[in-house]
């Protein structure tokens, strides 16, 4: 009998508490039904009459994507040899403290192959950590070549079928004793043409006609389509020694492009000492100043330019 009461009392708690479950559970479920009711309304109400929300965003979207189709894309590279480390190094920090607006710029490095165990290591390392090195398969040299094998590897380097078409806008070739203020170049060439482009400093140095001669090898850049061109052309290939930046201005000749060329004079000009005719004094109109062979000119354009004038202060530093 004792047991029969005891069992018939854990059915009876065990019913109520089935009960007040069940209660919970329609609760719960009738503040669903309602809050799909509202939903559904609102879903109709969007569908019927589109908010100002959506389209100011639809709006927005199709802003950004026209900006980013818009912005300029440079390979920017700088000619150089393997042993140069410390050059490269001092390099990372003139062009990595820039930032210019309204395009993408890569800087890379360029030379030929490795020779010795060192290069093999110490290049090795510089890749790994800064990802800005394009080896290529020559023998180090300046006059006999280089310059063509860089532009002609350039399309089998970055035919990337997923990424934009073409990768770059236009490829800039400068030597390591040149320095270039990237939003000044950027400026430069927004107004001008993306398709048979060469630009730059135009030589003789008293010359101010693109069409006549050639650009200086302190830095020259060319659209893509030129870059295709070099490739695929045997106008370069069968000429390939001499002055580099004269021998570049003959493959353009000779292979009728570059019906758009810019003289970038005397934005870009030598450094004003020793004076020549083509040195320039330091000037606020500056897209590149060209042989600064040792640091005491590179410091006297940096101080002219207020290179560090961004630098934060800090309780961690104290620079007068």
């Amino acid at each position: 009998m004792k047991a029969t009461r005891v069992e018939r009392g854990r059915f009876i708690i065990s019913s109520f508490v089935f009960i007040c479950f069940l209660c919970a559970l329609a609760s719960i479920n009738e503040v669903r039904y309602d809050s799909l009711l509202k939903f559904g309304r609102c879903a109709l109400a969007n569908i019927n009459m589109p908010s100002k929300v959506n389209a100011s965003t639809s709006n927005t979207l199709l802003a950004q994507s026209s900006s980013s189709d818009d912005e300029i894309r440079i390979l920017f590279s700088i000619l150089t040899l393997p042993d140069q480390y410390q050059r490269r190094h001092f390099l990372r920090l003139i062009y990595g403290t820039q930032t210019p607006v309204g395009a993408k710029v890569d800087v890379k490095f360029v030379f030929c192959n490795l020779t010795k165990e060192d290069q093999k290591v110490l290049v090795a390392l510089e890749i790994m950590r800064y990802d800005d090195i394009i080896i290529l398969d020559c023998q180090e040299n300046m006059n006999k070549g280089k310059t063509y094998t860089y532009f002609s590897s350039l399309p089998e380097m970055f035919n990337d079928t997923e990424g934009p078409n073409p990768p770059y806008h236009y490829v800039m070739k400068t030597d390591d004793d040149a320095y270039f203020r990237l939003q000044s170049l950027v400026d430069s060439l927004k107004p001008l043409p993306r398709e048979d482009l060469y630009y730059g400093y135009v030589i003789p140095c008293p010359s101010m006609d693109p069409f006549v001669h050639y650009m200086s090898g302190m830095g020259y850049l060319i659209s893509w389509d030129i870059v295709e061109w070099i490739r695929e052309s045997d106008i370069p290939k069968n000429h390939l020694e001499g002055p580099e930046d004269k021998i570049f201005g003959d493959w353009i000749r000779a292979g009728h492009r570059a019906k758009n060329r810019f003289n970038a004079k005397w934005s870009m000009y030598n450094f004003p000492e020793p004076p020549t005719r083509c040195t320039h004094e330091l000037w606020p109109d500056t897209i590149a100043v060209h042989l600064l062979k040792n640091q005491e000119k590179w410091i006297r354009t940096l101080k002219y330019f207020n290179v560090t004038d961004n630098l934060k202060p800090s309780k961690l530093y104290h620079i007068p």
